[in-house]
């Protein structure tokens, strides 16, 4: 009878030992062995747009600039509407403010580098360089382009967020500091 008590015992105890197991929580990871995401990283995406509306007395243009990451870069495509037939600038200004009726809140051209205004990018000129985009007899126009100059979301120097997409009455002659005699600014939209 001791015997089976006995053996009973060490049942029920190793019973409770299981049990008490599989109630104890895992070990935590200790801090060492936790992988960290670089700061540069961690706050970044792979989108950003900007929904453009009419300024400087333009009231038909609408549109929209769409970033997107991709592996060769970032990539931009700007499509407008109810904008006069022609080449009109295009740029990305240094402030994410479309406030004012003419768009002077967006501030100058994005440029943290201080090059001469020029071309669209890769090269030695304005971040914010788009070059014009074509609109058709119907107001309609589309611009594209991609670029390893810029990000998405990183909090960089080379960050599209924050900053204003802006359409220019002119064609942009891609020469003229500071914005290549472009005109009059007719829409806006913030990157976002």
């Amino acid at each position: 009878m001791r015997k089976t008590l006995w053996i009973l015992s060490i049942a029920t105890s190793l019973a409770g030992c299981a049990h008490d197991e599989a109630a104890r929580p895992a070990p935590e990871t200790p801090a060492s062995a936790k992988v960290e995401l670089p700061e540069a990283t961690a706050g970044s995406t792979s989108r950003a747009n900007a929904l453009l509306s009419p300024k400087s007395g333009n009231t038909t243009l609408r549109g929209q600039a769409d970033f997107t990451q991709t592996p060769d870069g970032v990539r931009l495509t700007l499509k407008v509407k109810g904008v006069p037939p022609g080449e009109h600038g295009a740029h990305i200004h240094e402030k994410g403010d479309c406030s004012d009726p003419e768009a002077k809140n967006a501030g100058i051209h994005w440029n943290p580098a201080g090059h001469k205004h020029g071309a669209p990018p890769p090269g030695a000129s304005h971040l914010g360089d788009l070059g014009n985009i074509q609109v058709d007899a119907e107001g309609n126009g589309q611009l594209e382009l991609i670029t390893r100059d810029w990000s998405i979301g990183s909090g960089a120097a080379d960050d599209v967020v924050g900053k204003s997409i802006v359409i220019h009455a002119d064609v942009d002659d891609l020469a003229t500091d500071p914005a290549g005699n472009s005109g009059a600014r007719i829409g806006c939209g913030v990157i976002e």
